[in-house]
């Protein structure tokens, strides 16, 4: 089932978190001050890595947005043999441990497939990333049209989180997982669409527009 926080951090982050603010209220009051500093440091880490801000979604049909925020490593065109066995445009976004690392669904649709393969972890920036790291692929199809997004893990990234199920629909921007530490998202489009974004541009999920669908 897809998770709609109430609240601005992933569910996922809460695990981690309590615990330790726990852990540093505990060290401070048996006086460790270094170590209560120490495990205060990583529990405010913790707290702005799983962050999820809310995010005013662009209406209309044919808007593509970014499923994850970070800055845009890879615009080509690309022939999918795995998945969609067809030539489409891929756009990929490099998340560095600073970004947002929950993923949003880039259109609206129904969860054609979800498949998750074991793999390597190559920095996530590099092009090979997206072939040979772990990762988790769903195609989401929007009438005729099937669109590709995958998760991918980095060097770092060691846990792959995703929410939906085939048969589930999902609404453009809406939260459907979450890659923990430094990671990738690939985006592929059918051969006709127009992209809004060029190398290097910084995107949010959910937010920005990154192409558009004919």
């Amino acid at each position: 089932m897809i998770k709609n926080n109430k609240i601005p951090i992933a569910l996922e982050g809460l695990k981690l978190i309590i615990p330790l603010a726990v852990l540093t209220i505990v060290l401070f009051l048996l006086e460790w001050i270094i170590a209560g500093f120490i495990s205060l440091a990583i529990a405010l880490f913790m707290l702005f890595f799983f962050r999820d801000p809310r995010r005013v979604i662009p209406q209309g049909d044919d808007l593509v947005v970014a499923p994850a925020d970070g800055k845009v490593v890879v615009v080509k065109d690309v022939h999918d043999n795995d998945y969609l066995h067809q030539d489409v445009k891929q756009i990929s976004i490099f998340l560095s441990v600073f970004n947002v690392h929950v993923n949003r669904a880039p259109v609206g649709g129904i969860i054609e497939s979800v498949k998750y393969n074991p793999g390597k972890f190559h920095i996530a920036a590099l092009e090979k990333a997206s072939l040979e790291n772990e990762q988790t692929a769903m195609i989401i199809k929007d009438g005729n049209r099937k669109i590709l997004v995958k998760q991918i893990a980095g060097i770092l990234a060691r846990r792959i989180i995703c929410y939906v199920q085939p048969g589930h629909v999902v609404k453009k921007g809406e939260r459907y997982g979450l890659i923990c530490f430094g990671s990738r998202a690939d985006i592929f489009l059918p051969v006709n669409s127009e992209i809004k974004v060029k190398l290097d541009d910084k995107v949010k999920g959910g937010k920005d527009i990154i192409a558009v669908l004919k």
